[in-house]
């Protein structure tokens, strides 16, 4: 707000002089009070800004450290490259080893009796 001159205050506080020839005080304070209502409007628009900006810089510092946190946590684990799905086929294929020659067994059992 360094660069603003005027508050709703100063121009609903300004006194014009009338001349012979000047401009009509009633349109004169009409216009003013359509600024003066600008002025407010926009300084609560300012107002708002500054608290979202200042929301957003406070989530932005608190995202920061939870990345920091994680880069840090991640990098005391070995890397696993490994997906689910890979995972899954290995398993799948230990289980038909392991199974498979059990159920082998079992049907060769079965069929000595």
């Amino acid at each position: 707000m360094d660069n603003i001159n005027l508050t709703p205050k100063d121009i609903l506080q300004k006194e014009f002089k009338p001349k012979m020839r000047g401009y009509d005080p009633a349109d004169v304070d009409t216009y003013l009070d359509t600024i003066i209502k600008d002025y407010e409007t926009f300084q609560k628009n300012i107002q708002q800004l500054k608290d979202e900006n200042e929301r957003l810089l406070d989530k932005i510092d608190e995202l920061t450290k939870q990345v920091s946190v994680g880069k840090t946590t991640s990098s005391t684990q070995p890397v696993n490259n490994a997906t689910n799905m890979d995972i899954l086929k290995r398993l799948s294929n230990l289980e038909r080893r392991v199974f498979g020659s059990q159920l082998d067994n079992g049907e060769n059992e079965s069929h000595r009796i």
